[in-house]
């Protein structure tokens, strides 16, 4: 029997990080939302003087208008609306899992939450803390977006060639250790053996920045059981391909 099909509203683009965001995805059939989690460029002050955790992609994009507070989205997705809907925080920075976990944890929304994160001392943290929120490996660790790199681009497919073949071995023997409920994977390396790895391990395999009807159509069929898009229009075509399949 096949697996559920896992399909995550991104945060980028016109469904991002905003309360409108959650709402459009949700109409759009997405069942789990994705926000990003940062923190302003103040670790170095007390905690009690350092900024409240803000959803934002980076410190540009919050730089760029006003973001809201965690605590306001978690609070916006514990309204009747909303309540039904999954919800992944990305953690782009490491070192105040304690305040996002608590934030969980006093609205009641461990069971529904999950935390994904390129920080593998963000993953064994959030274990630590709360050994039942299930956790995700994103992958690979970047700084930038490379194909936006106008000397990078020539290199670029070669570069993911190499990393697709190597991925699957990697996993093998990652998955075990890090005792993550689910991979994530920038959708061009996912390959049908690293497919094959998370299923044996047990792990959700869920494709990340897939915005065209094809690529879902393909990851699916490769054995991807998430897809995360800025797109989530076009999850109910998705939706009904894969229950007939």
């Amino acid at each position: 029997m096949a697996k559920p099909l896992r399909l995550v509203a991104g945060p980028k683009g016109a469904y991002g990080n905003t309360i409108e965001s959650f709402h459009s995805a949700v109409a759009a059939g997405a069942d789990t939302i994705e926000i990003d989690v940062i923190w302003l460029p103040d670790a170095h002050l007390p905690i009690e003087q350092r900024a409240p955790l803000v959803v934002a992609h980076d410190w540009e994009d919050a730089e760029m208008r006003q973001p809201l507070l965690l605590t306001e989205a978690l609070d916006a997705l514990n309204r009747p609306s909303l309540d039904g809907v999954e919800i992944d925080l990305d953690i782009k920075l490491p070192g105040r899992e304690e305040e996002l976990v608590g934030a969980l944890r006093e609205r009641g929304m461990l069971e529904r939450s999950m935390i994904s994160t390129l920080e593998l001392y963000s993953l064994g943290r959030v274990l630590e803390l709360e050994p039942g929120l299930r956790r995700g490996w994103s992958y690979p660790k970047v700084s930038r977006d490379w194909s936006t790199v106008a000397w990078a681009k020539p290199a670029l497919p070669v570069a993911l060639k190499v990393m697709r073949h190597r991925l699957p071995g990697l996993a093998a023997q990652q998955l075990p250790r890090l005792g993550v409920e689910a991979m994530w994977v920038y959708y061009r390396l996912i390959s049908p053996r690293l497919a094959r790895i998370c299923d044996l391990a047990g792990v959700e395999l869920i494709a990340w920045k897939v915005d065209q009807e094809s690529q879902m159509q393909r990851l699916i069929e490769e054995g991807a059981t998430g897809i995360c898009s800025n797109e989530p229009e076009l999850f109910p075509a998705i939706r009904r391909q894969f229950a007939a399949a």
